[in-house]
C-alpha cells in the first residue's frame, strides 16, 4: 500500500502539473499563432493572466476622467480595452481572459452568425464561479435543456398581454415619484434639481417589487441593497483571472461575498413564503414560477436563483436607461419639445398612459431606440465555442469565445455614418441596415427576456414625465460614463425640472 502510494501520488502530481501547464501556457500559446495564421492580431499573451491585467487597468483609468466637454464619443469609456484594439487591428481581434482566448468582433455580419448560430456549438459564455453569487443559477448562466425549462417557465411573466395588465402599476409607482417632486416647486420655487439616477433606482425597485413578485419596494428594499454590494464585488470578479480554489478560500472578500448571498436568498426565501400564502393570484412572477401544479414550475432554489437575476437585472437596466434618457433630452431641448408635443397630442384631457396610447407614441419610439444605441445597457455579450466551427472565413478551436461589443457596432460610423457619435433619433424612423447593428437587448434565443417589459416600463414613465415637466441639464452634472456591470453616469445624473404648466 504505501509502494502505491509513493507512486501514485508523483503521478498525480505529474499529471496536474502536465494539465496545467497545457490550458495555461501551450493551449494559449497554440490558439494565438492559430489567429495569427489565419491574419488576426491582438495584445500578446501573458502566461496565466493573459491580458486580464491591462483589460482592468484601462477600466481603473476611466473612473479617473471625466469627460469635457459633454458629447457621446464614449465607446474608449464603456469597452476601453476593445476600443484600444480594434483601432490598432481591426474589426477582428484576439486577446485572452486569463487563458480563455477571445476573439473580438466588429462586423455586423460575424456578430449575427454567431448569434443566431444553429449548429448548437455556439452558447452563452460561460460566468466566472464568483460572478454567480450575484445572478444565481438562473437564465443568465443556465444552459441546455435546463436553460430551455426555466426560459419556457419564465415566459409566463413576459407576455405582451400579461404586461399590458401592469401598465397601471407602472403608471400608479411613477405618479407617486412625480406628487414627491412637485412638493419642491410649492412656495416660490418654480424649478428644483433632482439627481434622477437615485430616483429611477428607487422608482424601477418599486415597480419591480410590485409587479413581478407582488411586494412592496420596502419589503424588497434589503434584498436591493445587498445586490448593489454584491455587484460591486462580482464586477471585480469578472475582471480578474478565476484562479483554481479561490473562491473556496476564506479570504475577507469571499466570506464577504458568501454572507450577502446568505442573506439575500434568505430575503427572496421570505417573499416567496409570503406569496405562497396567496397561492393562486397570478400576477406576479413568484406565482407563475411555482404555480399550483408544481411539475410545471421551479423548486425553491431555482425560483429564488431566478429571483436575484431579475431584482438585478431589472432594477439596473431600466434605471439606467431612464437617466441617460433624461441627459439626452435635457441636452437636446428640440428632441424633448417633438417628444412631448406628441404626448399632448395623444394623452387628451391629460389621459394616462395605457396599452392603447402607447402604441401611438411613434418620436418617444425612436428615441427610446437612439438612447438604447449611445448608451446600451451592458457594453458586450460573450458567447463560445463547444467545438471547432467556422465563422465566417475563420476556423475557430473550441474553447474560444467571442467578444461582441455592444456599444463599439451601435457607434461604428461604418455602419452608422459620420453621425454615429451624436443623438439623432430620426434615424430609427426607417429600417435599420443590418439585424446585428443594433441588439440592446441581444438576438437570437438568448435575448433579454424581459425587454417588452423594460420597453413598455420606459415608455410610461417618459411619457408621464414629459407630459408634466420640462428638464434641463444641471450645472453640477460631470459626463463620466462607466461600466459598473451595467453602463451607467459615474456621478449621477443631475437635472433640473420646472412644471411645464407653470
Amino acid at each position: 500500500m504505501n509502494l502505491f502510494l509513493a507512486l501514485t501520488i508523483p503521478s498525480l502530481i505529474l499529471l496536474y502539473l502536465f494539465k496545467y501547464i497545457y490550458f495555461k501556457i501551450w493551449f494559449p500559446l497554440k490558439v494565438k499563432i492559430h489567429f495569427v495564421r489565419q491574419g488576426i492580431n491582438g495584445p500578446k499573451y501573458r502566461p496565466i493572466y493573459g491580458n486580464s491585467e491591462e483589460v482592468r487597468n484601462l477600466f481603473d483609468e476611466t473612473l479617473k476622467n471625466p469627460m469635457n466637454p459633454l458629447n457621446h464619443d464614449i465607446v474608449h469609456r464603456a469597452d476601453p480595452f476593445c476600443h484600444k484594439w480594434f483601432n490598432k487591428c481591426g474589426k477582428t481581434f484576439i486577446f485572452f481572459h486569463g487563458s480563455i482566448p477571445r476573439l473580438g468582433l466588429l462586423e455586423p455580419e460575424m456578430v449575427k452568425e454567431v448569434m443566431l448560430n444553429k449548429s448548437g456549438f455556439i452558447g452563452k459564455a460561460k460566468m466566472p464561479p464568483l460572478a454567480k453569487q450575484l445572478f444565481g443559477k438562473g437564465l443568465v448562466d443556465l444552459h441546455g435543456e435546463n436553460w430551455a425549462f426555466h426560459r419556457k417557465i419564465a415566459n409566463r411573466a413576459f407576455l405582451m398581454d400579461r404586461i399590458k395588465g401592469w401598465i397601471p402599476e407602472f403608471v400608479d409607482c411613477t405618479g407617486k415619484m412625480m406628487k414627491n417632486w412637485e412638493v419642491e416647486i410649492r412656495g416660490e420655487k418654480d424649478e428644483f434639481e433632482v439627481d434622477v439616477k437615485k430616483e429611477f433606482h428607487k422608482l424601477s425597485a418599486e415597480i419591480l417589487s410590485r409587479t413581478l413578485f407582488g411586494s412592496s419596494f420596502e419589503e424588497g428594499k434589503l434584498v436591493f441593497e445587498l445586490q448593489e454590494q454584491q455587484s460591486m464585488l462580482t464586477m471585480k470578479a469578472l475582471r480578474e483571472v478565476n484562479l483554481p480554489g479561490l473562491r473556496f478560500l476564506p479570504t475577507q472578500e469571499n466570506r464577504l461575498r458568501w454572507k450577502i448571498q446568505e442573506e439575500t436568498r434568505r430575503m427572496i426565501k421570505i417573499l416567496i413564503e409570503k406569496d405562497g400564502k396567496t397561492r393562486g393570484n397570478s400576477k406576479n412572477l413568484l406565482s407563475l414560477l411555482r404555480p399550483e401544479n408544481e411539475e410545471d414550475g421551479l423548486a425553491l432554489d431555482e425560483v429564488i436563483d431566478e429571483c436575484e437575476t431579475f431584482y438585478f437585472a431589472g432594477k439596473e437596466a431600466v434605471a439606467n436607461f431612464l437617466s441617460w434618457a433624461l441627459l439626452l433630452l435635457a441636452v437636446h431641448q428640440e428632441w424633448q419639445n417633438k417628444a412631448r408635443q406628441e404626448i399632448s397630442q395623444v394623452f387628451k384631457e391629460n389621459e394616462l398612459p395605457n396599452s392603447n396610447n402607447l402604441s401611438e407614441l411613434k418620436i418617444v419610439t425612436m428615441i427610446i431606440n437612439e438612447v438604447l444605441r449611445l448608451y446600451p445597457p451592458i457594453p458586450a455579450l460573450f458567447r463560445e465555442a463547444s467545438k471547432d466551427i467556422k465563422v465566417g472565413s475563420l476556423d475557430i478551436p473550441a474553447g474560444t469565445e467571442f467578444c461582441l461589443p455592444i456599444v463599439a457596432i451601435h457607434h461604428d460610423i461604418d455602419i452608422w455614418g459620420k453621425d454615429a457619435n451624436e443623438f439623432n433619433p430620426e434615424r430609427f424612423s426607417k429600417p435599420r441596415n443590418h439585424l446585428a447593428s443594433f441588439f440592446p437587448f441581444g438576438l437570437g434565443t438568448r435575448g433579454c427576456i424581459a425587454q417588452n417589459f423594460g420597453m413598455t416600463e420606459a415608455k410610461v414613465i417618459l411619457a408621464m414625465i414629459l407630459n408634466k415637466f420640462s428638464f434641463t441639464l444641471s450645472p453640477s452634472y460631470v459626463h463620466a460614463p462607466v461600466t459598473y456591470l451595467t453602463f451607467q453616469p459615474q456621478f449621477g445624473a443631475q437635472i433640473i425640472f420646472k412644471n411645464v404648466k407653470a
